[in-house]
């Protein structure tokens, strides 16, 4: 017996084809961003046994998948790397010979214009203490000083031929003082994605094991606390202020209310990180068989980019990709 019913949503859901014309949101694979790392010193490119199926590249197996990831059709790639020697100061991180230099150079070699190439403006993998940043004979984190350090980063950043660069340390000022170094020394081309919302969470530490963190302790003082919002907002709008030219909410689906008020917010794109502790559940509970990995995939980026995320820096970006074809 048919009811009379005015509406009857249902029917825009009765085949795949008629969801796919209705759909509201689609993840493009050119919104898509892979982070990448390389280990100084490496012969071969080594698991990370906390993330499964990421590795740390050797500078041959990086250009490799660079390229690779280009084909597929990926939007960016964000460097990152692990030094053989940490100090106190980073030393690495401005060495113009560093690793995450050299890489820079080899991406760049590799595959040059054809996608946008990032890195990670930071400290805490060239430090033997693992902070973001200088610290104070006390411990805690010099932010002044800290930022002379990110404009000497920038720059040999920028020389290696990042088209982004990503300061992510949280510090007071980071965008406009790194905006300005760039631009006195001729590089007003070169663009920042700013980390503006990153939170203090529990989520980063696979990634921890990525980079061989020498973290002890934890970055409450600098990183944002997971509590607060408005505060999130406010971050963001100094950095668009300051010179941000994309922001970022990181990390993804536990702030999807900050990424939807953040594209309220700006006139810039909003970047979305779906960090490693994201990638690492979602991998463990599916090779235990509790949920299906690629449905998992899928409705988790659509979930950043119905959200408000324009650009979605995730690890599954290739695999994204194949299942979107």
């Amino acid at each position: 017996m048919a009811i009379d019913l005015p509406y009857r949503p249902r029917r825009l859901r009765t085949t795949a084809a008629m969801r796919r014309l209705v759909a509201e949101t689609r993840v493009h694979p050119g919104d898509l961003v892979l982070p990448m790392f390389v280990k100084e010193g490496l012969a071969e490119p080594a698991p990370i046994a906390s993330m499964p199926g990421v590795v740390q590249h050797t500078l041959a197996s990086v250009r490799k998948a660079a390229r690779e990831a280009v084909a597929a059709g990926v939007g960016g790639l964000m460097l990152f790397a692990v030094p053989e020697h940490r100090d106190a100061i980073g030393s690495a991180g401005t060495d113009r010979d560093g690793i995450l230099q050299r890489t820079l150079r080899a991406v760049a070699d590799e595959v040059g214009d054809e996608t946008v190439i990032m890195s990670d403006l930071c400290l805490d993998e060239f430090t033997d203490h693992g902070h973001c940043g200088v610290l104070k004979d006390d411990g805690t984190v010099d932010n002044d000083a800290t930022l002379e350090r990110y404009g000497d980063m920038a720059i040999a950043q920028a020389e290696a031929g990042a088209h982004l660069l990503g300061p992510s340390g949280m510090m007071d000022g980071q965008v406009g003082y790194v905006r300005r170094v760039l631009d006195d020394a001729g590089y007003q081309d070169t663009g920042m994605i700013a980390y503006s919302a990153k939170y203090a969470s529990a989520f980063y530490g696979p990634f921890r094991d990525a980079v061989e963190s020498q973290l002890a302790g934890d970055r409450k003082t600098y990183q944002q606390d997971y509590a607060n919002a408005v505060e999130a907002l406010r971050e963001v709008r100094l950095d668009v202020e300051e010179g941000a030219d994309l922001v970022m909410v990181k990390p993804g689906l536990p702030y999807l209310d900050i990424i939807t008020r953040v594209a309220a917010e700006v006139d810039v794109p909003v970047a979305a990180y779906q960090i490693s502790g994201e990638y690492s559940m979602v991998e463990a509970a599916a090779a235990n068989g509790w949920i299906d990995r690629e449905r998992a995939i899928l409705e988790t980026l659509t979930s950043l980019r119905r959200a408000g995320a324009s650009v979605i820096l995730t690890y599954w970006a290739v695999d994204a990709i194949r299942l979107l074809g």
